[in-house]
């Protein structure tokens, strides 16, 4: 869904609270060059509402490894687990930053899953990422 076919409030909410950050990554509109994508967290095709609890803003990379799943495996217990869900948890305490910045790392089941579904550190994106560390651009302050 495009952010421009929300309803103006709807749209007004999701800048105020995701301020163009993709909510799983913390990749900002202004690196990426990209406008944020609008992610239903559960799918509509999985009846999820198009309601401020249920969106947030994603980046392109995200939102189509993220595509319609709901659910992956913790690398570490083979389990099946919720992705993150960002209107009802909190990054930090499912993920962290590596050292250099660069690698987002999975703190909890449900971080270690999100980061291997969206594939969060990607040679591609971690280059990117290396890049904006170096010019002090990365990464963001919550």
């Amino acid at each position: 869904m495009s952010e421009h076919t929300l309803p103006a409030n709807l749209r007004e909410q999701l800048l105020a609270t995701d301020d163009r950050w993709c909510v799983y990554c913390h990749t900002t509109e202004a690196n990426s060059g990209q406008p944020m994508t609008v992610d239903h967290i559960v799918p509509q095709a999985q009846d999820g509402p198009t309601s401020f609890d249920n969106l947030c803003f994603a980046c392109r990379r995200c939102n189509e490894f993220k595509g319609s799943a709901t659910t992956a495996c913790d690398p570490l217990t083979g389990e099946i687990v919720s992705l993150f869900y960002p209107r009802n948890q909190t990054w930090s305490e499912h993920f962290a930053w590596d050292a250099s910045g660069t690698w987002v790392i999975g703190l909890t089941a449900v971080g270690r899953a999100t980061v291997i579904a969206l594939n969060m550190n990607s040679t591609v994106i971690v280059n990117a990422r290396r890049r904006w560390v170096s010019v002090g651009w990365h990464p963001p302050e919550p």
